[in-house]
């Protein structure tokens, strides 16, 4: 989307340099035909949740700006011809589309460099397991995105004062518990009992 909106920005400003007389009879009917069949399929993609569904989405919603541009500019141009009005509205909904494409970038690079997802306190989570009985400490704790909707979770779980496997099983089915409120798509629990030394604990 950055190199098509770069070939946009390049091509108006040429238009704008060299301004060029323009069909407005052949702009209007392919933008009603580009508005009506790029609306429909952003409208159905407007509801997707994961990363991959909101990039398409905006895709579309630009190219459905890009074509309301047109009509607006073939409406104008049946009545006055304006050489620079396209290439010019060409120029800001260009800019409105890399505003968009940053804020989705961010995202992105967000869920590459595995960052806790947003709308999970991870902070509360660890305490809340911290409270489950027999339970010491947590540690190498961690939660990440898959795609920007799908999350997981990992942690390791040390106990104390266990006396039977029993009171492992106990532990882990509650900590298992806890978790399920979170929806993760996946977690794994492993879980350390006394005298158990991991290689993990410190970083």
């Amino acid at each position: 989307m950055i190199i098509g909106s770069i070939f946009v920005i390049y091509e108006a400003i040429e238009r704008i340099l060299k301004p060029e007389h323009s069909d407005a009879q052949g702009m209007m009917i392919f933008a009603l035909i580009g508005i009506s069949v790029n609306g429909y399929a952003a409208w159905k993609m407007s509801g997707g949740e994961s990363l991959n569904e909101k990039v398409v989405s905006w895709h579309l919603l630009e190219d459905v700006l890009g074509w309301v541009a047109v009509l607006i500019a073939s409406i104008v141009l049946q009545f006055k011809q304006i050489d620079y009005l396209d290439p010019a509205l060409s120029l800001f909904i260009t800019a409105y589309i890399l505003w968009g494409v940053a804020s989705r970038l961010k995202e992105t690079l967000y869920v590459f460099l595995q960052g806790v997802p947003k709308e999970i306190d991870l902070i509360r989570i660890k305490k809340e397991l911290e409270t489950i009985k027999n339970v010491k400490s947590l540690h190498h704790t961690h939660v990440w995105s898959l795609e920007g909707e799908h999350h997981v979770f990992t942690t390791h779980i040390k106990l104390e004062n266990i006396q039977s496997f029993d009171q492992v099983i106990k532990a882990k089915k509650t900590a298992k518990s806890i978790l399920s409120k979170y929806h993760f798509a996946h977690f794994t629990i492993e879980t350390e009992v006394n005298g158990e030394i991991c290689s993990m604990d410190d970083l």
